[in-house]
């Protein structure tokens, strides 16, 4: 496995919509908030690897 980087798409109350942009994937996937660094927003972007996310720049 390798990681993946994201965008935050969309935030529905405990659950963050992820669109992954490093692949020609275009649905979005439901991921916990409990899971993401605590400074996520609505286009923040994220790496993701093995269900562990880091804020990227």
């Amino acid at each position: 496995m390798e990681p993946h980087d994201f965008i935050v798409e969309d935030i529905q109350g405990d659950y963050a919509f992820l669109k992954q942009t490093d692949s020609e994937s275009t649905s979005p996937f439901q991921v916990a908030m409990a899971l993401l660094p605590p400074e996520t927003d609505i286009g923040t972007k994220l790496r993701g690897f093995m269900g562990m996310f880091e804020v990227i720049e």
